[in-house]
């Protein structure tokens, strides 16, 4: 074969492989559309019952139609979004009636790896962890609730990276994901955000004491409060009556 038919064959071999990273850009597009998303629903900025409009998002988001609809697919499995026939799709409200089972399988989770983290964290884990903790108080100082929900947030996610369980890890990311906009609305009820902080840090020295019990009894009781402190937020308020 000569140059000239080798350079034909060249080019006929690459060009599918240039076709396909279109494809990959949009499967990041829409990625990126879905985080933007969860984000402005757990914030409240996407409030439950509401209509999504395609047009505004799109630009909102800088996306397409296409992506976007993907993002929603995606949101929609994890329970943020309602897709409905022949209508846009209207942001899932909050099932009342599923926060306390789920906050109970959540503090289940979590409990338990406190318990394996008190035992296999290394100092470099803890050292991250008394990192966070202080960034996240100075956010409280502050009333930085948003910068305050990511680190702690990130806290949790820490503890269970921390007991080195890959179920237990597959199990906590499936929940939580179902829980972040609960979670955010909770830290608005009253005294919840300062008492949130208070038993982080009685997380923390059970941890750094590497005392198992303490740890997962702590972090439990922490997410069961948590969901208590969200019904407290979301039950009807009596109304006045005149005197």
């Amino acid at each position: 074969m000569n140059r000239s038919n080798e350079a034909r064959v060249q080019q006929k071999s690459e060009t599918p492989k240039g076709r396909k990273s279109p494809k990959l850009k949009r499967m990041g597009l829409h990625e990126r559309a879905a985080a933007r998303m969860r984000t402005m629903i757990i914030r409240g900025e996407l409030p439950p019952g509401s209509q999504t409009q395609e047009t505004r998002l799109s630009k909102e988001l800088g996306v397409s139609r296409t992506p976007l609809r993907e993002a929603m697919k995606v949101l929609a499995a994890e329970g943020l979004v309602e897709l409905r026939p022949n209508r846009s799709p209207r942001i899932a409200g909050l099932a009342v009636e599923g926060i306390t089972e789920l906050f109970e399988a959540l503090a289940g989770i979590e409990r338990i790896a406190a318990e394996l983290a008190a035992e296999r964290a290394t100092e470099r884990d803890l050292a991250r962890l008394r990192t966070l903790q202080t960034r996240m108080e100075g956010h409280h100082r502050s009333g930085k609730l948003d910068d305050y929900f990511a680190i702690n947030g990130e806290i949790h996610n820490t503890i269970v990276r921390m007991a080195r369980n890959t179920p237990l890890r597959e199990a906590h990311e499936t929940l939580i994901s179902r829980a972040e906009r609960a979670r955010y609305l909770a830290l608005g009820a009253d005294r919840r955000w300062s008492n949130s902080v208070d038993e982080h840090a009685g997380i923390l020295a059970a941890l750094e004491a590497r005392d198992s019990e303490a740890a997962g009894r702590l972090l439990g009781a922490h997410v069961r409060q948590t969901g208590t402190a969200l019904l407290e937020t979301l039950a009807p308020k009596p109304k006045l009556t005149a005197a």
